[in-house]
């Protein structure tokens, strides 16, 4: 890997205000994967939440779960700890992307009616977790870190 790429994917001048952001999204999302995946809080499980989704057309419905859910809680995971946090809130974002408009945008704004102000809001937060990183209480942190260490411990290599 090399040292910009590490940068941008590690890299974060984000403060406190992105762990506020960061731990309860990612719990949430967690939850709702935990809730597709797993059948966790009162959720339909894997085979549910597939049958559901091939009935409004995202086929195959169980990949399309299994996608969405691992999106959810494998992302959300890692955004409490901080870890990968560009990329799983870059999924994660997706996913509430897609999920505005499958299931919610012919509904309207309010949740009250089923409509996409929450997956909205989901939205917003992941949207500017990755653009902003994980900020200072994060396992990227440790990771760039360890990177840089590694680096400079290596010897130079030529046209580097």
């Amino acid at each position: 890997m090399n040292t910009q790429f590490a940068k941008a994917l590690f890299h974060s001048r984000g403060g406190v205000a992105a762990m506020v952001l960061r731990v309860p999204v990612g719990l949430t999302l967690a939850a709702h994967g935990a809730q597709k995946l797993f059948g966790w809080f009162g959720g339909y499980g894997l085979e549910g939440t597939g049958q559901w989704m091939a009935s409004i057309g995202l086929e195959p419905g169980t990949l399309m779960a299994l996608m969405a859910g691992s999106a959810e809680f494998f992302g959300g995971l890692a955004l409490v700890l901080g870890l990968l946090t560009r990329p799983a809130a870059l999924v994660s974002a997706f996913t509430m992307l897609v999920a505005i408009f499958t299931v919610h945008i012919g509904n309207g704004l309010f949740m009250a009616n089923n409509g996409y102000e929450y997956a909205l809001t989901l939205f917003a937060v992941t949207l500017a977790l990755t653009v902003q990183g994980a900020g200072r209480f994060a396992l990227d942190n440790l990771l760039l870190e360890r990177f840089a260490d590694t680096r400079a411990r290596q010897p130079a290599v030529a046209g580097e």
